[in-house]
C-alpha cells in the first residue's frame, strides 16, 4: 500500500502595492523607485546596481507586474538581489564553486556518435575550447563518452583568477550561467564577450537540440525551456553591461 505525500501549497504571490515603478538614483548606484520609495532586497538592503541602463531594466520588470508580483518573471531583479544579499558575503566560495565546474566541464565531454551530433558538438564547442586555452594559458583535455578525463591542475585556479576580476553583480550572473549550463568555460566566455547569449545557450544545449531535431519537443518542455532562457539571457545581459 503506497502513501501519497501531500505537496505543500505554493506560496501566494504578493499583491502589487504600487502604482508606478521607475528608475532613479539611490545610495550606491541606480535603483527602482515604487511610487517614489526605493526597492529593497529580501535582506532589506537597498537594491542598487552600478549601471544606469540596468536600473531602467529593473524598473521595467517591476512596472510589468500585474495584480500580483511574480518574481519568476523578474530575472534581473533576482540576480541583483543575489549579488547584494549573498555574493557580497561569500565571494570566494562562489568563485571557487563556479571555477570547479571546469574539472568536468560540459564542453570537454564529447559523444561517440552519431556523426551529426559529434559534428555539431565540435562546431559549437571547439571555438570555446580554443578561446579558453588562450585566456587561461592552460591546455584542455577532451574525452569521448562518459570516461572521466583529468584536467591540468592549473585550469581551475586560472579560471578562478579570471572570475575574481568581476564585481559581485557579474559574479552572480556567472554563478547562474555556470550552474545552468554545467560549464565554467561557457560562463567565462560569456563574461569576456567571447560568446553572446544566443551562442552560449546553443553551446549549452547541443545534445538537447539534437534530440529535439530527431524526436520533437512537447509543449511543456518548450515552456520550461523558454523560462530558463529568460533567466540565462538576463545573466548574459548583466555580463554585457559589466564590460561597458
Amino acid at each position: 500500500m503506497s502513501v501519497e505525500t501531500a505537496r505543500p501549497e505554493p506560496k501566494p504571490k504578493p499583491k502589487r502595492f504600487y502604482t508606478k515603478a521607475e528608475a532613479g538614483p539611490v545610495e550606491g548606484g541606480h535603483g527602482v523607485l515604487l511610487d517614489g520609495r526605493p526597492v529593497r532586497t529580501p535582506l532589506k538592503a537597498l537594491l542598487a546596481v552600478p549601471h544606469e541602463a540596468l536600473g531602467a531594466e529593473l524598473a521595467a520588470e517591476w512596472q510589468a507586474q500585474e495584480s500580483h508580483i511574480d518574481t519568476a518573471s523578474m530575472p534581473l531583479t533576482r540576480i541583483a538581489n543575489t549579488a547584494i544579499d549573498a555574493i557580497s558575503r561569500e565571494r570566494q566560495s562562489v568563485i571557487d564553486a563556479a571555477a570547479s565546474y571546469a574539472g568536468t566541464d560540459l564542453v570537454c565531454y564529447r559523444a561517440e556518435g552519431p556523426e551529426g551530433l559529434t559534428t555539431r558538438q565540435s562546431e559549437c564547442w571547439d571555438p570555446i575550447i580554443a578561446w579558453a586555452e588562450e585566456a587561461t594559458g592552460v591546455r584542455l583535455s577532451l574525452a569521448a563518452g562518459v570516461v572521466a578525463v583529468e584536467q591540468d591542475p592549473d585550469l581551475v585556479p586560472a579560471i578562478a583568477r579570471l572570475f575574481t576580476a568581476h564585481d559581485d553583480l557579474a559574479l552572480a550572473a556567472i554563478a547562474m550561467t555556470t550552474s545552468m549550463t554545467g560549464s565554467a568555460l561557457i560562463a567565462l566566455a560569456l563574461s569576456h564577450g567571447a560568446l553572446d547569449a544566443s551562442a552560449g545557450w546553443q553551446a549549452a544545449h547541443v545534445d538537447e537540440d539534437w534530440q529535439i531535431s530527431q524526436w520533437g519537443e512537447d509543449a511543456e518542455a518548450a515552456r520550461r525551456r523558454a523560462a530558463l532562457y529568460r533567466d540565462f539571457a538576463a545573466a548574459a545581459r548583466i555580463l554585457d553591461l559589466s564590460r561597458a
